[in-house]
C-alpha cells in the first residue's frame, strides 16, 4: 500500500503527505492526512493524528529528517484524529508543539502532562520564520472548530486547511492524485454543510486565504486541490450555506 506521497521537492524544501488507515477496521476508520514539511534540516509536523497511527507517522517522519530536527508540530484543532497522539510526540521528540490557545488545557485528557514546550497561538494567528521563508498561522475558527487554524507555507505556497476542503468519500493522500472540483464538489457538500458553523465564517476564511500566494490547498482529509480547482472552492466555499444557515432542517 502507498501510504506517502511528496507534493512539492526541490533541493532546500519538500512537503510530504503520509495517509495511514487500520485496515483491521478500515469500515470504521476515519483515514487522515498527516504532513510533514522540510526545509533543509528543520522540519514541521502537521496534524499527526490519532494514537492508533503514530508508530506509522513516527517511522515515516525519520525517512526524511532526523527527529531531533524535527523543530514544530502543529496541531489545526483539538479533534483526536488530528491531535490524540499528543502525549506521545511530547515524549518521542523535543518539538514545540503549536495549537490553539482554546484547547491547551484540553491536551492534558489525551495523557499530555509537560506543558512546557507548548506554543499557544493567539486568535488572531501567527507567523514563524521558517529558513528564509515563514509559516502563517490563518485563523479558521468555527470551521469547524472554535479555535482553529490553517497553515499556509510560503516557501511551497501551500494551504495546509486542516478541515476545510475534506473530501471523506473520497481517495486521500497518499492514494489520490490531485482533483478537479467538480469530480469532488457532492462529497464536500454533505460534509461542510454539517460541519462548518456558518457562511458567515466561511466568508471571513475565504477573504484571509485570499491575502496569499497558493499553488496548492492540503486538507486533512482527501486530497489536493490546485491552481483553478482550488480557486473554484473557495467561491463554491465563501457562499456555502452550512451550520447555523440551515437550523430549520437540523432542530
Amino acid at each position: 500500500m502507498q501510504n506517502e506521497k511528496i507534493i512539492y521537492s526541490d533541493e532546500d524544501h519538500k512537503c510530504i503527505v503520509f495517509s495511514f488507515d487500520n485496515e483491521e477496521v478500515n469500515e470504521s476508520f476515519l483515514a487522515v492526512n498527516q504532513y510533514l514539511i522540510v526545509h533543509k534540516n528543520s522540519a514541521i509536523l502537521i496534524d499527526p493524528g490519532s494514537e492508533a497511527v503514530y508508530d506509522e507517522v513516527y517511522d515515516a517522519v525519520c525517512k526524511y529528517i532526523d527527529i531531533k530536527n524535527l523543530q514544530y508540530i502543529f496541531y489545526s484543532h483539538q479533534d483526536p484524529d488530528v491531535a490524540g497522539s499528543i502525549a506521545k510526540w511530547s515524549v518521542s521528540c523535543g518539538a514545540k508543539q503549536i495549537v490553539s490557545k482554546q484547547w491547551v488545557r484540553f491536551m492534558s485528557h489525551y495523557g499530555l502532562m509537560n506543558f512546557n514546550r507548548i506554543i499557544p497561538l493567539d486568535d488572531k494567528g501567527a507567523t514563524i520564520h521558517f529558513g528564509e521563508h515563514y509559516l502563517q498561522f490563518i485563523p479558521a475558527h468555527f470551521l469547524h472548530s472554535p479555535g482553529n487554524f490553517s497553515l499556509y507555507d510560503s516557501y511551497s505556497k501551500t494551504l495546509f486547511s486542516g478541515d476545510i476542503g475534506a473530501s471523506i468519500t473520497f481517495e486521500y493522500g497518499a492514494r489520490a492524485e490531485d482533483v478537479k472540483f467538480e469530480d469532488i464538489k457532492d462529497s464536500l457538500e454533505g460534509f461542510h454543510k454539517r460541519y462548518m458553523a456558518g457562511n458567515r465564517f466561511c466568508k471571513a476564511w475565504v477573504k484571509e486565504v485570499r491575502k496569499y500566494d497558493i499553488e496548492t490547498m492540503a486538507p486533512q482529509h482527501g486530497s489536493t486541490l490546485k491552481g483553478d480547482n482550488y480557486r473554484q472552492f473557495l467561491s463554491w466555499f465563501e457562499n456555502l450555506e452550512c451550520g447555523g444557515d440551515l437550523i430549520e432542517s437540523i432542530y
